[in-house]
């Protein structure tokens, strides 16, 4: 199945993010677009999920705004999360067909692109039972939170590249007060990829676990007509 799939470079407010993401779900509903996946780094900001609770931040609104980090409501699933520069995000927003229309399916589809990631710069990363995302013997290194909105997703995955893991201090990271997060960064030293070949074998992993065969686009570069007009406001 055909796909597009839309690098971009800049970073991006999380509010504008949410705003793309909107846009792109309402014409995949109208089939006006095909699946479309986002690749994105998000300036800093704390989000708190439909399972999101207040305690699960860890500082004051007012000590995250004087360090730069925005605090915002997302209509994903899951708890707190933060992301930042060095962080890949993928946004998929995907019409889930008669044979994955299973959100669990889904959830494990995600895990496995992240694990296959991880393990292309020589990472092991695993799943842990009744714990969704990507983990390593160091830590949490890909959170997954997502929203299926008449069987068309929203949200995604984080993977941590070089993000500034203390970041997540200011947090109780997806609930999980005492667990580690972790970054290729961390694991890897000097030896870590940068986040554009993260986002590559990302895109590559997605496209071959989900079926689908992406047509990449730069943002800022020339778009079909129907993907300019869509995030040209953003």
């Amino acid at each position: 199945m055909k796909a597009w799939a839309v690098f971009r470079d800049a970073l991006l407010p999380y509010a504008t993010g949410v705003a793309l993401q909107e846009r792109l779900h309402a014409a995949r509903l109208a089939d006006s677009i095909p699946d479309t996946v986002l690749f994105v780094e998000h300036a800093p900001v704390v989000t708190l999920g439909q399972r999101g609770r207040d305690d699960g931040v860890r500082v004051p609104p007012q000590q995250l705004h004087a360090q730069g980090v925005e605090l915002a409501r997302a209509s994903r699933g899951g708890n707190v999360t933060f992301h930042g520069p060095g962080q890949c995000v993928m946004y998929p927003i995907l019409r889930l067909g008669a044979h994955e229309a299973d959100a669990h399916g889904y959830l494990f589809n995600l895990e496995e692109v992240a694990l296959r990631t991880a393990a292309d710069f020589g990472v092991t990363a695993f799943r842990r039972a009744g714990m969704n995302g990507a983990w390593t013997a160091d830590g949490k290194i890909a959170a997954i939170g997502f929203r299926l909105k008449r069987w068309v997703t929203l949200h995604g995955m984080s993977f941590n590249v070089n993000v500034d893991l203390a970041g997540f201090d200011l947090i109780v990271p997806c609930g999980l007060a005492g667990e580690r997060v972790s970054s290729l960064a961390r694991l890897l030293g000097a030896q870590s990829p940068d986040t554009a070949q993260v986002r590559a074998r990302l895109a590559h992993h997605f496209a071959e676990v989900c079926g689908r065969e992406l047509e990449v686009f730069r943002a800022g570069a020339p778009l079909p007509a129907e993907l300019a007009a869509l995030l040209g406001a953003g």
